[in-house]
This record gives structure tokens, sequence and C-alpha cells, in this order.
């Protein structure tokens, strides 16, 4: 088993491998951080490599917070029953980790939100890692696996258009097969049928 493999079964079991009294106190600091952090290196190695982080110039990793819980909706007194009022088991359309990258997109004008990762919720927050990439330095351009990130604009704007993997996975991207006809290109593109 590699090492990587030992990082990720650490992550998997948190109760076990880590005590709780450092996990609430390691979340007791990132609540008292300012929502953007950047920070030196990732907090979980083996999710940032799989999702394609390297240690270089060029890249840039931010814990973000975002706030928990389903989308919250005023109560309406319209005279109607109460299974109709519609307050509670209402979800956004787009998951916490996707808006956390779109706040960071927009914290970070001139960098591109390659991808992000969980790492850690408490009652409150969620936190996010967002791994970030400088589009117009040379070590980025010269890269083999992330020069195509700085090859034009068409890559810009990447999370506001959901093309990081948590978008994928909103827009329904990642389910293939039967029943997945009406996706690709787009929701729209197909009368927002597929989902």
């Amino acid at each position: 088993m590699g090492l990587y493999q030992h990082v990720r079964n650490t992550w998997k079991r948190p109760k076990e491998s880590l005590p709780q009294r450092y996990r609430s106190s390691r979340m007791a600091g990132w609540r008292r951080d300012s929502v953007f952090t950047r920070v030196e290196r990732p907090t979980r190695l083996d999710a940032a490599r799989s999702v394609g982080y390297k240690a270089k110039q060029g890249i840039v990793v931010v814990r973000t917070r975002v706030r928990r819980g389903g989308l919250r909706k005023g109560k309406i007194h319209m005279k109607r029953k109460p299974s109709k009022a519609g307050v509670k088991k209402i979800t956004m359309g787009k998951s916490i980790q996707r808006i956390a990258e779109e706040r960071t997109d927009r914290r970070y004008p001139n960098l591109e939100v390659l991808n992000s990762y969980w790492v850690g919720e408490d009652g409150k927050n969620k936190f996010y890692e967002v791994i970030l990439i400088d589009p117009s330095h040379p070590a980025i351009k010269s890269d083999k696996d992330l020069g195509w990130i700085a090859s034009g604009s068409s890559h810009r704007g990447r999370s506001m258009r959901g093309k990081t993997g948590a978008g994928k996975r909103g827009r329904g991207l990642l389910n293939k097969g039967k029943g997945a006809e009406k996706l690709r290109p787009s929701l729209k593109a197909n009368k927002n049928r597929g989902k």
C-alpha cells in the first residue's frame, strides 16, 4: 500500500485515526481565520494530487468556508396548506462545493480554478481547499499537464461555467449510459429534460 492510500484511509475514518480534540481545535482555528485563507501546502495531499495539484510555481491553494444546510426560504402566509408552504427540504441547484469554487474565483480574478476538495465541516460551515492556477505564469505555460489552461480564452471562468469536477457533477455529466442521453452538450440544449 502506497503513501497516498494510507493518507486516504486516514481521512476516510477520521474518528478512529484523528482524535476528536485535535479535529475540533483545528476547526476552531479555521473559523477564526478569514473566509479565504491561502495555505502553504494542501491539507489533504492525496485529494489534491488526485484533482491535479502540483507543487510548483503558479499554483495556489486557498482554503475557503461556506455555510452548511439547504436553501433557506421564508415562510409565506397566504392561506395555503402547511405542506404547500415550501419551506423545508428545498435545496440549491448548485452544491456547496460549487459555490465555494465560484466565490474563490471572484475573489482571485487573475487566477483560474482547477478543482477543489473537501477538508472538513462543523455544525455551521463546510471547508474546501480550492486549487488555483495562474495562466500567465511561465511555469504553467510550459507544463505539459497544465499548459492547456493558458492556451486561450476558452478556459476563462471555468468554475462559473461548471467546468470543474464539482460543476460537472452538478450538471449531471458524470452519468453515462442509459438515462444520460439528454445531458450533452448541455441541459439547456435539450430543453432541461436531462436531469
